[in-house]
C-alpha cells in the first residue's frame, strides 16, 4: 500500500474497508500533514476532535461487522460556502462570521451518509467572486507547486489541499470555472457537473442558474466515486475505448493567445491523443464569444436574490446588506457594490432577455456543434496560462503584455458554465517552470457519466504528475524579506 497521505478517495475507502488501516489512523495522518503545512493556508479551519471521533465510530462499526458506506472513514475538505452541521460557514467573508448552519447541505448529507468525514473548511475567494484566492479576510492560499503563486479559485483551498496531500479529495463549487481553474493550476482532476445534477441548496450562492458543487481529487476514479455517491447512480464506470472517439478542437476561441508553455503542453497532449486513435475535429463553436456575453448578466443579477434566499433557508442572522457592507477584499467590495446599487444593478428586463433568449441560444449552439461534427466532447486548455504570482489581482502577464486576471483565467471555462455543461479538468503535465497545466473536456448537459468515461481513458495516457515538493522555508524567506 502507498504511503497513507498518497491515498486517493477510492484507495483510502478500500484500505479502511479491507482493514489495512484504521479510519482513526488515516484521519490522524492527514491532520498531522495539515499541521505541518499550515503555511499553504488551504484550510480556514480544521475540525480535529470531531474528525477523530467520527473516525473511531467507523472503526467500531467495522469491528462489529456493520456494513460500511462507500466513503467510510475518508477525510474530505469542504469549501467554506457549503453548509455542514457543526462547522462555521463563512464563505470567506466577514459578514457571515459565526454562522453555524443547523442542517447539512444536501451534497454534504449525501457524502456524510456514505461515511465521509469532513476534516474541515477549505479556503476560498471571498464569496466565490474571483479566481486568485487572495482573500483579505482569511488570507491568501498558496499553490503547493510554488507557494509564491496563486492556487486558482474560487475553490483554491480544496485544490491546494488535495494537491499537497492534505486530503485525499474535496468538494468545491463552480459558477464560471471555480473547480476547474484551481484543479488546473494545482495539478489535480475535477468535475463540474451539469447544472442541476448535483444539489446546490444550502450553499452560499452566486447564481442558482450557474452554480454547482463538484468533486476535486487526484484521479478520475475518485471523481466518479464521489459523483456516484451524490447522484445515487448505480452503474459502474467503464473507460471509453479511444478508437472511434471524436474530440472537437475549437481553435477559434479556446486555443487563442495561450501562454507558450501551456500551448506546448496541450499541443503535445493532442499528439498523444491522435496516436492513441482519437479523431480530432477542428471546428469552432459558432458565435461563441457573442453568445456568452450575456452570461455575466445572469451572474450579476442573481446574487442579490439568491444570497437572500440562502440566508433565510440556512437560518443565518446576517442580512444581504451586511454581506455587502462587510466585504473585505477590494475586488469583491467592488462587485458587491455594483450588484446592489440601484444605479448599476442589472435591470430585470435585461436579465429576462439573457435567460429567455441568449442562454438558450448558447445551449443550442453547443448542441448543434456536437451534432453537426459528430463529436463526443470538446478538448481545450482549461486555462490560457499557468499560475501567476499572489497579489496580481487586477492584471497578469500573458505573452509580454498585461491582461485582466479574472477574465483571462476563466475565459475557457466560462462559456460551458453559462450553458450548464459538464466539464472536467485533467492534469497533463508541467511547464518548464514546474507549474501544472490542465486539459479540459466539455460534454453536453446530462452527459456527465459519458464524459467521465472519456476522461478515464484519456487520463491513462498521461503519467501522474509528481507530488509537489512542499517547502515552508520558501515562504518564510519571502516573508522575512517583506
Amino acid at each position: 500500500m502507498a504511503e497513507l497521505h498518497e491515498l486517493g478517495v477510492a484507495a483510502a475507502a478500500k484500505a479502511i474497508h479491507d482493514g489495512e488501516v484504521t479510519a482513526e489512523h488515516l484521519v490522524g495522518t492527514f491532520l498531522d500533514r495539515n499541521a505541518a503545512h499550515v503555511y499553504l493556508n488551504a484550510f480556514v479551519s480544521v475540525d480535529a476532535d470531531a474528525s477523530l471521533e467520527a473516525a473511531r465510530k467507523v472503526d467500531d462499526a467495522r469491528r462489529n461487522g456493520a456494513a460500511l458506506g462507500p466513503l467510510a472513514g475518508v477525510p474530505l475538505g469542504v469549501k467554506d460556502n457549503i453548509d455542514v452541521v457543526g462547522q462555521e460557514c463563512c464563505a470567506g467573508t466577514p459578514g457571515l462570521s459565526g454562522h453555524r448552519p443547523k442542517k447539512d447541505a444536501p451534497v454534504a448529507a449525501a457524502l456524510r451518509n456514505a461515511g465521509a468525514i469532513f476534516l474541515g473548511r477549505t479556503g476560498m475567494h471571498e464569496l466565490a467572486f474571483g479566481i486568485t484566492n487572495n482573500n483579505t479576510f482569511s488570507g491568501a492560499i498558496r499553490n503547493p507547486y510554488d507557494p509564491l503563486m496563486i492556487p486558482g479559485g474560487s475553490s483554491g483551498g480544496a485544490g491546494a489541499s488535495c494537491a499537497a496531500r492534505l486530503t485525499p479529495g474535496g468538494i468545491g463549487t463552480d459558477t464560471g470555472g471555480s473547480v476547474r481553474v484551481p484543479a488546473a493550476l494545482c495539478g489535480i482532476a475535477s468535475l463540474r457537473p451539469s447544472a442541476g445534477r448535483w444539489p446546490a441548496r444550502r450553499i452560499v450562492p452566486i447564481s442558482s442558474t450557474r452554480d454547482t458543487p463538484g468533486p476535486m481529487a487526484r484521479c478520475v476514479a475518485d471523481l466518479e466515486l464521489m459523483d456516484r455517491v451524490v447522484t445515487g447512480v448505480t452503474d459502474m464506470l467503464v473507460a471509453r475505448p479511444l478508437g472511434g472517439l471524436r474530440l472537437g478542437v475549437p481553435r477559434g476561441y479556446f486555443w487563442e493567445d495561450l501562454d507558450r508553455e501551456t500551448e506546448r503542453v496541450c499541443q503535445q497532449a493532442l499528439t498523444v491523443l491522435e496516436a492513441a486513435g482519437v479523431t480530432l475535429v477542428e471546428a469552432d463553436v459558432a458565435d461563441l464569444a457573442a453568445l456568452n456575453a450575456a452570461a455575466s448578466i445572469i451572474a450579476f443579477y442573481e446574487p442579490g436574490r439568491d444570497i437572500v434566499a440562502y440566508l433565510e433557508e440556512s437560518g443565518a442572522s446576517a442580512r444581504f446588506a451586511d454581506i455587502v457592507e462587510k466585504a473585505a477584499s477590494p475586488d469583491v467590495q467592488g462587485i458587491m457594490r455594483f450588484i446592489s446599487d440601484p444605479a448599476t444593478m442589472v435591470p430585470p428586463a435585461l436579465y429576462r432577455e439573457a435567460m429567455d433568449v441568449h442562454r438558450p441560444r448558447l445551449i443550442k449552439a453547443y448542441r448543434d456543434h456536437f451534432a453537426v461534427h459528430g463529436i463526443d466532447a470538446l478538448v481545450f486548455p482549461t486555462t490560457p496560462l499557468p499560475a501567476r504570482p499572489i497579489g496580481e489581482d487586477i492584471d497578469v502577464e500573458l505573452n509580454g503584455r498585461r491582461v485582466p486576471t479574472f477574465q483571462t483565467f476563466i475565459r475557457n471555462t466560462d462559456p460551458g458554465s453559462g450553458a450548464g455543461l459538464p466539464g472536467i479538468n485533467l492534469p497533463i503535465g508541467l511547464t518548464g517552470q514546474g507549474l501544472p497545466v490542465g486539459l479540459a473536456l466539455d460534454g453536453l448537459p446530462g452527459g456527465d457519466r459519458a464524459l467521465l468515461s472519456i476522461a478515464a481513458a484519456i487520463e491513462a495516457l498521461f503519467p501522474a504528475l509528481p507530488a509537489p515538493k512542499l517547502d515552508p522555508a520558501v515562504v518564510k524567506y519571502t516573508d522575512d524579506k517583506q
